[in-house]
């Protein structure tokens, strides 16, 4: 059972394709996941990722401070400083152009994390970069959205942080806790964990892919190539400069990909209740999607390379 739940997740990338081009087919298909659903899937990703943590877990920190350093910093000043540059290289409309600066604000996902694994690199790092990216976007994204997003709308970082603080920090509490106190039926669930996260992203890509279809197909372009280069930069800036710091393959890759990958799904819930035109959520639904295939190829490139 356990080898066909890790098929399963190892898939995550052609899953989210194959299910947003159906969207893109026939969005009926997954149109009826959306609203409160949205929400209550994202709190259910966080909570999955909760249960593999320990408090102990985040001791990496402190023994590795510099790697912890680097990525967060690389996240959370790169990724942002692209999404605002390329947001006005790509000259995108108003709600395309804050739909992706807030997912270039967004801390590391679930995803990053098997896309880690699948490349052999430091699975322990990723997840503690996820953790601690995710723990600080409760400040850091509402205030970098707001900053980056004044030019083109009126942006409501007292929202943005409520928003983060339901979706992410208490689901993500609970699942520590759950871990730290009651181990052993924690376990029992855990390979159930990477699966479940996969199939909700997955609905929450598609709903939103379904929801804008006329607007991908009829605009999309230009998004679709900013998106490209934001992750895609991501990527290969991460990587650059964490082998010029560490000379070391491992770490490197680890950080590249924690920059390279955006939590899209966080994105799609913040964009969803704190702005009133649905379309600032494609952004993050599109990026889920570009940034899972590019993870892919990382993969196919470095997975052996140690």
């Amino acid at each position: 059972m356990n080898d066909y739940f890790q098929k399963i997740t190892s898939a995550f990338p052609w899953i989210v394709a194959l299910f947003s081009f159906s969207a893109l087919i026939h969005p009926p298909i997954f149109t009826w996941f959306k609203g409160d659903l949205i929400t209550l899937g994202l709190g259910g990703i966080m909570l999955g990722m909760g249960l593999t943590l320990r408090a102990s877990d985040f001791k990496q920190i402190i023994s590795k401070p510099k790697w912890i350093l680097v990525g967060i910093g690389l996240q959370f000043i790169l990724m942002p400083s692209l999404g605002w540059g390329l947001a006005k290289v790509f000259h995108l409309p108003p709600f395309f152009a804050v739909g992706l600066i807030l997912v270039s604000c967004c801390p590391g996902g679930t995803a990053s994390n098997v896309i880690a694994y699948l490349a052999k690199a430091n699975v322990a790092l990723s997840v503690c970069m996820t953790s601690i990216s995710t723990l600080a976007a409760i400040l850091i994204t509402p205030f970098l959205t707001s900053q980056l997003s004044g030019n083109y709308v009126n942006v409501n970082a007292t929202g943005l942080f409520y928003s983060t603080l339901k979706v992410v920090l208490f689901p993500l509490l609970l699942g520590v806790i759950l871990n730290q106190y009651f181990p052993k039926r924690t376990a029992k669930i855990l390979p159930f964990a990477p699966p479940f996260s996969v199939l909700l992203i997955t609905l929450i890509v598609a709903s939103i892919v379904g929801q804008g279809k006329e607007i991908i197909l009829d605009s999309g372009l230009k998004l679709i190539l900013a998106l490209i280069s934001l992750h895609l930069t991501g990527f290969v800036m991460g990587f650059l400069i964490s082998i010029c710091l560490f000379k070391n393959w491992s770490v490197a890759k680890t950080i590249s990909i924690e920059v390279g990958m955006q939590n899209s799904g966080l994105g799609v819930v913040l964009a969803r209740e704190n702005f009133t035109n649905p379309m600032v959520a494609i952004p993050a639904a599109v990026s889920s999607l570009i940034h899972s295939l590019l993870g892919s190829l990382f993969v196919s490139l470095f997975k052996g390379k140690k």
